[in-house]
């Protein structure tokens, strides 16, 4: 995280209960940090363009909900990035949850009819996001939201190990090279917190070209985009194969 001392600009004081390590305003006035703003565009446009092409294709609804999803996270990630004010850091944190359900539920109804709606995952899912919601504003603990978070990508990681591996294994290098882009960027999340300080001292002494390839929170946006779209599309292509050729899976 940043140090407590930072410059302020257009949006005023900071009210996120998270200040990353990326140095406030020094940019520009009307961005509090522009490359974790700017960086998020890889979950806002691509996704887009893919829930176009569903619509056009006429795939399942829950395909173009994963897109815009993602879409409506990186706008809340754009939004609380370029203010640091917390109602925006909610908008950014809260879809997260959200779309990782859509993903999870996704990807536990590979393997069923056409068209099927699973009633019991659903509200399941729902109630799960109303509690992780209301904990979270009572709480305002983000440490809650992170253990949360990982949850459910942890389930949507199991699920997708035993779709490669028991499934559809020629589906090996979609799933792990979206799972492997991911991890990357939660190292650099890490790296970006413990050695915010030592990170900050470093872009101090080197020219400003270098100094932007060390905002590992701007890698970690474009890593887990990039890792979350190609999810999508495994996801994707694991319903399409068993549509296609209805192999004897139990979901």
């Amino acid at each position: 995280m940043a140090p407590a001392a930072d410059r302020e600009g257009y949006w005023g004081p900071t009210t996120s209960t998270l200040d990353w390590c990326e140095e406030n305003y020094s940019v520009t006035w009307y961005i509090a940090e522009f490359w974790n703003t700017v960086s998020n565009l890889i979950m806002i446009i691509p996704p887009m363009f893919g829930a176009v092409q569903s619509v056009r294709d006429g795939l399942e609804k829950r395909y173009i909900a994963s897109y815009l999803a993602l879409t409506v996270v990186g706008m809340g990630s754009w939004c609380f990035h370029m203010t640091l004010k917390y109602e925006m850091q909610l908008l950014d944190e809260l879809p997260m949850i959200y779309s990782c359900c859509i993903f999870v539920y996704c990807m536990f109804e590979c393997f069923k009819i056409k068209n099927s709606v699973n009633y019991h995952l659903l509200f399941t899912l729902v109630l799960f996001s109303l509690i992780v919601t209301t904990v979270y504003l009572k709480v305002k603990e983000p440490i809650f939201h992170q253990v949360m978070y990982g949850m459910l990508v942890f389930t949507l990681v199991l699920r997708s190990i035993y779709i490669v591996t028991w499934v559809y294994p020629w589906l090996r290098g979609l799933g792990y090279t979206s799972l492997g882009i991911f991890l990357l960027g939660f190292l650099f999340w890490n790296i970006d917190n413990i050695f915010c300080e030592s990170l900050r001292n470093f872009r101090k002494k080197v020219p400003p070209i270098i100094g932007i390839t060390t905002q590992f929170h701007a890698w970690w946006h474009i890593l887990t985009g990039l890792g979350s779209y190609l999810h999508i599309l495994f996801s994707l292509y694991t319903r399409t194969l068993y549509l296609r050729y209805r192999p004897k899976v139990k979901g």
